[in-house]
């Protein structure tokens, strides 16, 4: 989503581009990052547009600022919506990608999408992700012909972050407003505050719409510790596992929920768990085996 479907008139001229992030922190929802570009030449008017990080503004002002720059011909912007789905399913992988990797590469992925417009791009602004000194060398690498200024609070000294931050922030909150709730089973609500951990509202939805068995609904951020917390004590999940290694037996021990965030209140001296073979106990000692064919 973007003004990324045609390539601007100014394209050839040195352009500069602003990065920045939404729902970095909350438990529910997507984490938004977005960009704002525009030439070099245009630098000296972002000023007077009056852009300011979006965490000082209201929505009414962020919405209207929001419309503005849509409006402007001398400005180009992108964003890149992260389910809570897959930042749940990339932090919780056997291969863990953690979301200080998962920003690097939203923001990365930004700028090639602007580069591969054609648009000339020569500097760009971010706020940093960890260190800035090791964020921008790893920038410069993957991108040696810009010029990169990595900061804390670039969205507050750099106009050209500050719009990309107003453009993250009211996509986060469209959003979070329009989200299409895929769970019908349960009668779920809308009044889940701004996702915010610390939010009494998202705490009292969590509690609310929390299943013994299967969690939150999709909305949630399963990898984040708020969930986790909010698990302890429920139904504990065995896996069977029944892969085979080269001998025919099969080695693998089977998963258990605890192995990615989820644990129990207080452990059983007779843990279900898996043999030398991979077997889940209730299944060997009923001597039940898996059908390939009926």
């Amino acid at each position: 989503m973007g003004s990324d479907c045609l390539t601007p008139e100014w394209a050839s001229q040195p352009c500069l581009i602003g990065i920045d992030e939404a729902g970095r922190g909350p438990v529910l929802g997507p984490m938004v990052y977005g960009c704002m570009y525009c030439p070099i030449s245009y630098q000296s008017s972002l000023a007077s547009l009056h852009f300011a990080d979006s965490k000082t503004l209201k929505e009414e002002k962020r919405e209207e600022l929001y419309e503005n720059l849509k409006l402007d011909k001398s400005l180009g912007w992108a964003v890149d919506v992260i389910d809570p789905r897959e930042l749940s399913a990339k932090m919780l992988a056997k291969n863990k990608t953690n979301l200080n990797e998962i920003s690097h590469n939203s923001a990365m992925g930004l700028i090639k999408r602007v580069l591969d417009m054609g648009v000339l791009l020569t500097e760009a602004y971010l706020d940093t992700v960890g260190d800035p000194d090791k964020y921008r060398i790893k920038l410069s690498e993957r991108f040696p012909s810009i010029k990169f200024v990595v900061s804390k609070k670039a969205d507050s000294l750099f106009p050209v972050v500050s719009g990309a931050s107003i453009v993250a922030k009211v996509t986060r909150d469209r959003a979070l407003r329009e989200w299409l709730v895929e769970e019908t089973g349960e009668d779920i609500n809308r009044n889940f505050g701004s996702g915010y951990p610390g939010d009494p509202e998202t705490k009292a939805w969590l509690v609310q719409h929390k299943h013994s068995v299967f969690g939150f609904p999709s909305l949630a951020r399963f990898s984040w510790g708020t969930c986790t917390a909010h698990l302890k004590g429920e139904v504990e999940v065995s896996w069977e596992s029944d892969e085979a290694d080269e001998s025919g037996n099969s080695s693998k021990r089977q998963a258990k929920l605890s192995r990615f965030g989820f644990t129990t209140c207080e452990s059983r001296s007779e843990e279900i768990e898996s043999s030398g073979k991979g077997r889940c106990k209730f299944f060997q000692a009923r001597k039940i085996q898996q059908l390939t064919q009926f």
